[in-house]
């Protein structure tokens, strides 16, 4: 097991490393930037539109609101990312192989996001319709981006999943609050603790995240098929 976490480890540091890359880039390009932020702006109101029956639905909607908001949404990520960086061994040495696999799998996927935003940006810019968004999807990024980005997001909401069946982490999570904040870590004590309680609040967590995954591989699929309407998919 510890020779796992190792290479989890070694995950971690490189694909917090690759983001960050990603994320200085663009702000050494203001247009970039721009463009950038118009991109995650248009997609999150796509998923909440996608996916308002979840966010409605009261006991689904914690866990639509985290899975929107932390893995595809608009919001700067980079805190929590510095958090994580700067206590990986301590992460390696408090952390169960579960929860440090699960923390992997949120990065790889934001690694891969963040650079699939940056080719869709540089060609879209600031302002655009959905007809150009669809194009630059198909144009910027390819069918084996999208299904690696969503065979991504499948994996981390089976981890999530078996996340709330570890005994006594909730307790774990409640009990690192406090010292979190004062060790400037609670951006990323909030991630943690809030994709576990509100997978932990579902009473079908599986299906839950079945049904987020098999909508965005509809939309994947009507793009690429070249559909219209390829985001009316309930």
């Amino acid at each position: 097991m510890g020779m796992k976490k190792e290479n989890l480890v070694r995950t971690l540091e490189q694909q917090l490393k690759m983001v960050a890359a990603q994320r200085l880039a663009a702000r050494r390009e203001p247009s970039l930037l721009a463009a950038r932020s118009a991109l995650k702006r248009y997609q999150s109101q796509r998923l909440g539109q996608t996916h308002a029956d979840l966010l409605a639905n009261p006991n689904t909607a914690g866990a639509a609101r985290f899975f929107l908001e932390e893995l595809y949404g608009d919001n700067d990520l980079s805190q929590r990312d510095v958090d994580l960086e700067r206590i990986i061994p301590t992460l390696q040495k408090m952390l169960s192989y579960q929860t440090l696999h699960t923390i992997t799998e949120a990065i790889v996927l934001d690694a891969l996001s963040e650079r699939l935003d940056t080719a869709m940006a540089r060609v879209l810019g600031e302002q655009f319709s959905e007809a150009m968004y669809v194009q630059a999807y198909r144009s910027a990024t390819t069918r084996a981006e999208r299904t690696r980005q969503l065979d991504l997001v499948q994996e981390l909401g089976d981890s999530l999943c078996q996340l709330v069946n570890i005994p006594l982490l909730a307790l774990t999570l409640s009990i690192m609050k406090g010292p979190a904040r004062l060790a400037g870590l609670g951006r990323l004590h909030e991630f943690l603790h809030e994709g576990f309680t509100t997978f932990k609040r579902m009473s079908k967590p599986q299906q839950f995240v079945a049904t987020i995954v098999g909508r965005e591989r509809q939309v994947m699929e009507r793009i690429f098929a070249g559909r219209q309407e390829p985001f009316d998919v309930i």
